[in-house]
């Protein structure tokens, strides 16, 4: 579009970015960085609306203005003539909605159902957990109209039939400091729910604490990588590595394995995987370690299981720790191809967007080779598909999931 036709959203204040950054947001880049700021109008507001415009003229975007994060604006709409009001909102809300009627029908009581970037709202993360949303914002100009997020979301699932009874803020996470937000957490409005909830995870009853839980309560990114550990695990002895609340570890259990032993540092953590078990009846076949995970490899005997899981924490949150956790994932792997059975299987991650593709399945090679190993490679999967990728958005693809067959060299 060229300069004429920008003055069609006009009610906007602009912010003009330098070629660089035009370049960047055409390619479909959401973010507006500002070192590609070039100059800004008078009456540009923080959190408020903008138009970005190319310094020819060319209206590129509308999104939230941050006068203090790095991400200087967040693209929400291409579109010149779109305001950002009440009725902009509930159509993105009403699409993340479909999209999860659609891809998670059988789960949709416990998913994702909005993904920031991915679902075209950028600062914005909301889960399902039954009756209660747990949401956490990221951006000034979320934060700003909250309300009217918050009462849209409420309208558009009570309204096809679902029984939503309180919105919980988990807006306790550091990322809000760079957008010079405040911390905290709590229910928007008092509703008179406990904090706790019991959601059922394919046929998998898992207890949630979506007050003290981690990131909004619980990992509903590999729903379907730990549907794939249940498939696999029947007569099998299983050794589930960071096993936080028993997620995959539960899973084998339910798939039939022979024997599911699952180690976490945290104590806590196990007390919940522990709840999660006898909650299924599944304790009798269970065993809770509480190790450092890294240690607790060292000191297990080559060849003890049929499959082992490494779903660690992320070893990096930046690209200045890669090497670092480069060498941590190759560790785990090294030490977890040694104790499998020849023939065995390996289900190995990493959750770290910064740990790219290539250089994790790097690290997989150097470690067999040095383990004396051949991976087959039986699935390569992401995240589940209430975390959908959008191909333009590079941040909103993070996790990758690998299940391997380990075989001896010697074969």
């Amino acid at each position: 579009m060229k300069g004429e036709d920008m003055m069609k959203s006009s009610v906007y204040p602009a912010v003009t970015v330098t070629d660089e950054g035009k370049a960047f947001l055409l390619g479909g880049q959401s973010w507006m960085y500002r070192n590609n700021l070039k100059e800004m109008e008078q009456g540009a507001e923080n959190g408020r609306p903008v138009r970005v415009i190319a310094e020819d003229g060319t209206y590129i975007g509308t999104g939230f203005l941050s006068m203090k994060s790095h991400i200087t604006v967040r693209i929400l709409t291409r579109d010149p003539d779109q305001l950002l009001d009440s009725s902009f909102f509930r159509q993105r809300i009403e699409s993340a909605w479909r999209f999860r009627k659609t891809t998670e029908r059988e789960n949709i009581d416990n998913c994702r159902l909005i993904f920031g970037e991915s679902d075209l709202l950028s600062g914005l993360t909301v889960d399902r957990y039954n009756e209660i949303l747990s949401v956490q914002i990221t951006s000034a100009g979320m934060e700003m109209i909250k309300d009217v997020i918050y009462e849209t979301l409420l309208e558009v699932l009570n309204s096809d039939g679902q029984n939503i009874t309180g919105i919980y803020e988990r807006n306790d996470l550091q990322a809000r400091k760079k957008e010079g937000l405040p911390l905290y957490k709590g229910f928007w409005k008092e509703c008179g729910a406990s904090g706790k909830t019991v959601i059922s995870e394919n046929g998998l009853k898992l207890n949630v604490d979506y007050v003290n839980g981690q990131k909004t309560g619980y990992f509903l990114d590999q729903k379907s990588n730990r549907m794939l550990i249940r498939k696999l695990a029947e007569g099998k002895k299983v050794l589930d590595c960071f096993t936080h609340t028993g997620g995959f570890a539960l899973n084998a259990a339910m798939g039939n394995a022979q024997s599911v032993k699952a180690v976490d540092v945290s104590a806590s953590a196990l007390a919940q995987a522990k709840e999660n078990a006898e909650l299924n009846g599944l304790e009798d076949r269970m065993e809770f370690i509480q190790a450092d995970v890294f240690d607790y490899l060292q000191e297990c005997r080559e060849g003890e299981f049929d499959l082992i899981i490494l779903d660690p924490p992320a070893f990096t949150k930046s690209r200045r720790t890669v090497d670092h956790a480069y060498q941590g994932y190759k560790r785990i792997n090294l030490n977890a191809m040694k104790l499998l059975k020849d023939e065995g299987y390996l289900a190995t991650c990493s959750c770290s967007r910064y740990m790219e593709t290539e250089l994790f399945e790097q690290m997989l090679r150097d470690a067999a080779q040095e383990a004396g190993v051949y991976l087959k490679q039986i699935s390569v999967t992401q995240q589940n598909g209430d975390h959908p990728i959008l191909w333009t958005a590079k941040d909103t693809s993070y996790l990758k999931f690998y299940i391997f067959q380990i075989i001896g060299r010697n074969a």
